[in-house]
């Protein structure tokens, strides 16, 4: 699955830098959405990203491109890998900036891990 995000003033800290929090809430908003159009009427949690470091800075005005796919399938969980590139609208190529692996597992109303498929 693949998504594109502007980043706007509102989504900068005071140096003028992408706040690592927004692209850490929308990695696991767009590879949620992935998860939850690969298993229809499924319900799911995050319980892991497996790391978390920020390779180059973002500033107003880039364009980041979430690359999100299934690396792992279990019973009742699901690994996606999320590449997160960085384009900016002066130049032409876009480079890696984040990356990690994101699980999601599947529960049911009250909170209990269910299988993925019934």
């Amino acid at each position: 699955m693949e998504n594109h995000k502007l980043v706007m003033p509102e989504h900068l800290n005071h140096f003028g830098y992408l706040f690592g929090g927004n692209l850490l809430k929308w990695v696991d908003e767009i590879a949620w959405i992935a998860a939850s159009l690969e298993f229809p009427g499924r319900r799911f949690v995050t319980i892991a990203l497996d790391k978390v470091e920020f390779r180059k800075s973002v500033r107003e005005g880039s364009i980041l491109r979430f690359e999100v796919n299934k690396t792992t399938q279990g019973r009742t969980s699901v690994q996606y890998q999320a590449n997160v590139y960085r384009s900016e609208l002066k130049k032409a190529d876009e480079e890696l900036i984040f990356s990690t692996h994101i699980t999601f597992v599947c529960v049911d109303d009250n909170g209990n891990k269910t299988p993925l498929v019934i």
